[in-house]
């Protein structure tokens, strides 16, 4: 682990064996707003030695309040080259590819799922989304796939669980109907909140971003670059990035980690 000097925390927790693993790992992380690019962090910062980030988009100043990347400094930027350049200043020594572009079905060979360990799906928009969890399920690879975190603001609240068991969720629901239209039947874990947030008063938020078209009840919507926006907080999209991340190291954890006292012992 030398090219990881900044991981003896860790190792102290997971030990040297799954440091090596999470060194040797490759994860695709697509869509890096509040979620995605806190996700992508976290792997970085655990010694994921191999990482793919993809976002079509630009930083602006309202992403300021909720993604690792955004910052007076990178307005402007292409995402995924402000992510890249703060990526490699944690790790050096972490391949990061960054793909500038729109995940599809049509470009998926682009990405190489196939040679993954992981997949990450923190993508809003539905028709991307679906295309992603289809070509990871296709490809037989672990994914985890974020839900919809707009409009939240208990961190508390975020859950775990089976796509097709998840609830209370309006973006796992329309996931659950695309993938049934599709005639997939497949699982991967999503990471969810059962949060319904009362905004004294106010309208009430789109209850999904752009793909949905929907407006706020009593008001026009808040566009913004002519989509739909709705409010959100660092505090819950990064909390839900790290969980993301979490079942990374989890899993190789669980792999890597003794099954039994004796086991342990040798």
């Amino acid at each position: 682990m030398a090219a990881y000097p900044f991981l003896q925390r860790l190792i102290l927790l997971i030990g040297e064996e799954a440091a090596t693993s999470l060194e040797k790992c490759k994860v695709l992380v697509v869509g890096l707003g509040g979620v995605g690019s806190w996700c992508a962090e976290a792997l970085v910062r655990s010694g994921v030695g191999n990482i793919s980030i993809v976002d079509s988009d630009t930083v602006c100043a309202s992403n300021i309040n909720r993604q690792a990347q955004a910052m007076c400094s990178t307005i402007g930027r292409l995402k995924t080259g402000a992510l890249e350049e703060r990526l490699k200043d944690i790790s050096p020594g972490c391949t990061v590819k960054a793909f500038p572009k729109v995940f599809s079905k049509e470009n998926a060979d682009d990405f190489d799922i196939g040679g993954m360990d992981y997949v990450i799906d923190a993508i809003d928009t539905l028709p991307c989304k679906l295309d992603l969890i289809e070509a990871a399920l296709a490809a037989g690879k672990p994914l985890y796939s974020s839900m919809g975190m707009a409009g939240k603001l208990d961190p508390a609240l975020i859950k775990t669980g089976d796509i097709w068991d998840t609830q209370s969720c309006p973006l796992a629901k329309l996931v659950r109907q695309g993938l049934k239209k599709r005639d997939i039947s497949g699982h991967f874990t999503a990471v969810y909140s059962t949060e319904k947030l009362k905004r004294n008063g106010l309208p009430e938020p789109a209850a999904l971003s752009d793909h949905l078209q929907v407006a706020r009840r009593g008001s026009p919507p808040v566009r913004e670059n002519g989509r739909i926006i709705n409010g959100s907080a660092v505090t819950v999209t990064a909390a839900a990035g790290m969980v993301l991340a979490s079942l990374v190291l989890k899993d190789i954890y669980s792999r890597c980690a003794p099954s039994s006292p004796e086991e342990s012992r040798g």
